[in-house]
């Protein structure tokens, strides 16, 4: 394995961390800063928007810049920015270095998984650009439940730790990263047309709309487990620890899926498989023992979509590889995050109302259906948000795609 492969994983690792770590350390943020929870909670919807703005500005900026060098400019951001977290001393500093530390997020990992494809053979590319991605799902394992322990003892010290993991990024690509070449001559006019491209496009309207099927279920997977399958609350964590182990797997399995089969069927076969899954699940959820198995599945097929629809973008995407990259994870993490959580609260409100309406208590199909449309999870009720992921599996998609 080629280490530079390993410096790169240390920058996702970081930013995993940087990203998911707060949900674990709000109520200490907001005990510190003197702030409710809700206003605590403002930080981490500001990190997504970081994500989102910084990814098309921060590309345009760098495209001049040879990719080794443009990383360390990524990876000294990332330092800088979560050590001046560590030190915020109050609410809108805090909120202004949440913002600004989230801005290279989505850059980072284009500029990553591009670089990490052109370091290896061809046929070994997603395989490469799945690794990158393991220290985002590694970080879910080991990293967030550390820094949620070490955060509550001292928060600040959780993000220096990020900042360290910074500084190692900017060591490890310097010295193992080779010299390429800058993806464009900076020009925003024929950068922006990639826009135009109808594969593209539909590369991440598939990502978004299938994978946002997952997070429909991750959002609720603490009432799942505690509501439905009747968990202590205090095995979430380990529950969870199971889901991350799911997704470093998946990802790594999505790698050479990838390598070994054109990427649009990659992403056909996992998709098609959580569909399965996740109707499985309807039928399970009040068994322990299946929960976390399938907790763990869930985890591999889902993960086991990113690496072939991130080779996906990059191919369609020719004209602005780095750009079309960076755009892709930045587009399609936020917007299903928003589109899951979307479907929970539609899924919550509208079982009100039929049960208001009298339907549902006396419709057993009502009963079944409905959280299986929307992705909520709730006693009695199944969690297969999957129908969803009916249309984004169907042959209508596939003349767009196909010579990928």
């Amino acid at each position: 394995m080629e280490k530079g492969l390993y410096a790169l994983a240390t920058g996702a690792f970081a930013l995993g961390m940087t990203e998911f770590v707060m949900m674990g350390i709000l109520p200490d943020v907001a005990r510190s800063l003197n702030i409710s929870i809700p206003s605590a909670g403002h930080l981490i919807s500001t990190y997504a928007l970081g994500v989102v703005v910084g990814a098309p500005l921060l590309t345009f900026w760098l495209q001049r810049i040879p990719p080794r060098w443009a990383l360390i400019i990524l990876a000294t951001w990332i330092m800088v920015g979560n050590t001046l977290t560590a030190i915020a001393s109050s609410y809108y500093p805090m909120i202004f270095l949440r913002f600004f530390s989230s801005i290279p997020h989505g850059v980072y990992f284009g500029y990553a998984s591009v670089v990490a494809g052109k370091m290896v053979d061809k046929d070994k590319a997603a395989q490469s650009v799945a690794f990158v991605f393991t220290g985002l799902t590694i970080a879910n394992i080991i990293g967030v439940p550390i820094g949620t322990y070490i955060g509550n003892l001292n928060w600040r010290l959780t993000f220096a730790i990020v900042g360290v993991l910074g500084l190692l990024t900017i060591i490890g690509v310097r010295y193992n990263i080779p010299a390429l070449d800058a993806d464009s001559r900076g020009d925003i006019k024929k950068d922006f047309s990639i826009f135009k491209n109808a594969e593209l496009l539909m590369v991440i309207a598939i990502t978004t709309m299938g994978t946002g099927c997952f997070f429909a279920w991750y959002s609720y997977i603490a009432p799942l487990f505690t509501e439905v399958a009747k968990f202590e609350t205090i095995n979430v964590t380990y529950l969870m620890v199971v889901a991350g182990a799911g997704m470093t797997v998946g990802n790594l399995v999505g790698g050479k899926l990838a390598d070994h089969y054109d990427p649009l069927s990659a992403v056909m076969i996992s998709l098609s498989l959580l569909m399965i899954v996740l109707l499985l699940l309807v039928f399970v959820s009040a068994d322990k023992v299946m929960v976390t198995i399938m907790t763990f599945i869930i985890g591999v097929v889902t993960f086991a979509i990113v690496p072939p629809a991130q080779i996906m973008m990059m191919r369609s995407a020719k004209e602005a590889e780095m750009l079309g990259s960076a755009i892709g994870p930045a587009c399609c993490n936020e917007c299903r995050q928003c589109f899951g959580s979307l479907l929970g609260w539609f899924a919550f409100n509208l079982r009100i109302w039929l049960h208001g309406s009298g339907f549902g208590r006396s419709d057993p199909g009502i009963d079944w259906a409905v959280p299986c449309a929307t992705g909520s999870s709730l006693p009695k009720d199944c969690n297969a948000d999957t129908l969803i992921n009916i249309f984004t599996v169907t042959d209508l998609i596939k003349p767009v795609l196909r010579r990928h």
